[in-house]
């Protein structure tokens, strides 16, 4: 048998839809409860925001899923503003490090650096307007990208005429025996003239 209290919502055990009563405890309306389970992270969110102002580190990171190490990390280089601490020695964020996080996290999704999101977090903590020099820094981000895929290309062009020769080296190689087929690369990069690396990398810090 299911408990209630005037004025409160009953739950079956069997889990079923809750039944609402009225002062009187007479059944009034049966309706649906909404649930925020599916969605990760997010009743921890609700309970830190209504409870608390602020979240330790450990709340933090399950909060926007990564480690307490890059919770640490990010306060070290400036991406997070330096936490209070308690007593104990608890790191203590306010409550908008979780959007700061997940901003970031994003950010890094697309090419920015962790050096490069410090520079412009740190100048619009300090009351400035990173903005266009946020927006420069994408469009680099873009032209690499773009760098990249071209290069990609090529290798393309490069991987397949590579395998035709050795394809070619293997038709007239007997069985058994050995159709060098990687010492034969020392003579095709030479002829083609592609470079070791054709690809731009980001340097992390």
């Amino acid at each position: 048998m299911s408990r209630f209290r005037p004025g409160g919502i009953a739950r079956h055990p069997s889990g079923s839809s809750p039944a609402v009563f009225g002062d009187a405890g007479q059944k009034r309306t049966r309706t649906n409860a909404l649930t925020l389970e599916c969605i990760r992270g997010f009743i921890l969110l609700m309970v830190q925001s209504s409870g608390s102002k602020t979240l330790r580190s450990g709340s933090l990171a399950k909060v926007t899923g990564v480690s307490p190490d890059t919770i640490r990390h990010y306060e070290r280089i400036g991406i997070l503003p330096r936490a209070s601490r308690t007593d104990s020695g608890y790191r203590l964020y306010p409550a908008s490090a979780v959007e700061r996080v997940l901003v970031v996290q994003r950010a890094l999704r697309i090419g920015f650096t962790l050096a490069e999101l410090a520079e412009v977090l740190k100048a619009r903590d300090a009351g400035g307007a990173p903005c266009r020099h946020a927006y420069e820094l994408a469009q680099e981000k873009l032209k690499g990208i773009e760098e990249d895929l071209e290069a990609l290309k090529r290798t393309k062009r490069y991987v397949k005429k590579v395998l035709a020769d050795w394809e070619r080296r293997i038709q007239r190689t007997g069985a058994g025996q050995k159709s060098h087929l990687l010492y034969s690369l020392s003579d095709a990069v030479v002829k083609s003239g592609a470079p070791a690396n054709q690809f731009r990398r980001n340097k992390r810090p």
